[in-house]
């Protein structure tokens, strides 16, 4: 889907929420309109009755309604380069995660790209891609209220950005940019760097699965790893060249 097609999906979703909440508003107003009329034509203990009744209703729905949107649950997720952190998640804020984890399992972020299997330039775009995802989907959703003591989901896409994605981007981008340019009639495999751009990128393969499963984690994903299926592993630089299967061996359970 392209940033365009996302937008204007978002934006039916927003015009049809809109108008969703119009008419529930609409029709809950026209009751109470209703219920408070009828409560005036009613005295003495008939009215204590029926307003306690529907005062004990509408706090078990007021109830009902806290617990299934706004209650937070703590999640200990492993963060890469930084350590196990306490988040905190409710049902908006593990929407996102889930947007979050889909994200990184179908893209080459987190499926292995062998030595010599697929594109550099292709891995990079992906990454692009998923950087500008992360952005617009956090834009899109509302901000998770601050707990003391927890972290948000926000929080960890952020860290994924500025820790994972950001510094590997502006460092093999434009040195692959540079290749291209210089020498539009060769093929990727005759750039000098080539190998250590892919391992770079296996590196960051393997942090950005440890992203995903934290992603998992907030959102309630079980069996998240059997869904991302074989993750790319860094070689071992006395491996290079060997033939190792390193780079396509499936990670253990943490």
């Amino acid at each position: 889907m392209t940033r365009l097609d996302g937008r204007q999906g978002r934006g039916r979703r927003v015009v049809s929420g809109t108008a969703l909440r119009l008419i529930s508003a609409t029709a809950i107003g026209a009751l109470t309109g209703l219920a408070v009329f009828s409560l005036t034509q009613v005295t003495n203990r008939s009215l204590f009755a029926i307003t306690g009744g529907i005062a004990g209703a509408a706090a078990v729905l007021a109830v009902q309604w806290y617990q299934r949107t706004a209650r937070l649950t703590e999640v200990k997720v492993t963060v890469p380069q930084l350590s196990e952190l306490t988040f905190t998640v409710n049902n908006d804020s593990r929407q996102v995660a889930w947007q979050m984890f889909v994200e990184t399992v179908t893209r080459v972020s987190t499926q292995p790209l062998a030595s010599d299997q697929g594109v550099v330039r292709e891995a990079l775009t992906s990454m692009y891609g998923l950087f500008a995802t992360t952005r617009e989907t956090l834009k899109a959703s509302r901000p998770s209220a601050a707990v003391p003591g927890g972290q948000t989901v926000e929080y960890l896409a952020i860290t994924m950005l500025n820790r994972a994605l950001r510094p590997f981007l502006s460092q093999w981008h434009p040195r692959l940019r540079e290749f291209e340019e210089a020498h539009p009639d060769r093929q990727e495999s005759e750039w000098r760097e080539n190998a250590a751009c892919r391992e770079a990128l296996q590196q960051l393969q393997s942090d950005i699965h440890e992203y995903a499963i934290g992603f998992a984690r907030l959102a309630g994903v079980r069996e998240a790893e059997a869904l991302i299926g074989r993750v790319p592993v860094p070689r071992n630089p006395d491996e290079e060249g060997s033939g190792s299967p390193a780079a396509g061996r499936t990670r253990g359970r943490h």
